[in-house]
């Protein structure tokens, strides 16, 4: 696989645990000039951003390393647009999803509640 299929790959895994744990996907790949937002999904009255990296076993560094300020700066401003174009209630919150694969398999999902905050 090559990087954006890996990307896609972890995506869509982090997509069904999400369901599997009683989220409702939203929308995926929200785009704007200059940021993206992997997943956005609801649940219990919140609204999650949901930033995902995939890394395969013999990565040298965690996928949650590659979530610097620059990345979340990124993130923050896609959502805030998202937010201003889609009104809602819920609270927004920001996560974010490692996934592990090896040879085309999920190894291993994590993921973090409230990863970031707006900053």
């Amino acid at each position: 696989m090559n990087k954006n299929e890996t990307g896609k790959f972890g995506e869509d895994a982090v997509c069904a645990y999400l369901e599997k744990n009683g989220y409702l996907i939203v929308k995926r790949n929200y785009r704007i000039r200059g940021g993206e937002i992997d997943i956005i999904a609801q649940k219990d009255g919140y609204i999650a951003f949901v930033e995902v990296k995939t890394r395969s076993i013999d990565s040298i560094s965690s996928g949650f390393d590659a979530i610097d300020s620059n990345k979340i700066k990124a993130v923050v401003r896609t959502a805030e647009n998202y937010l201003n174009k889609y009104l809602t209630d819920l609270q927004p919150r920001f996560d974010a999803a490692q996934v592990i694969v090896e040879d085309n398999k999920i190894l291993d999902i994590e993921y973090i509640i409230n990863a970031f905050e707006s900053i």
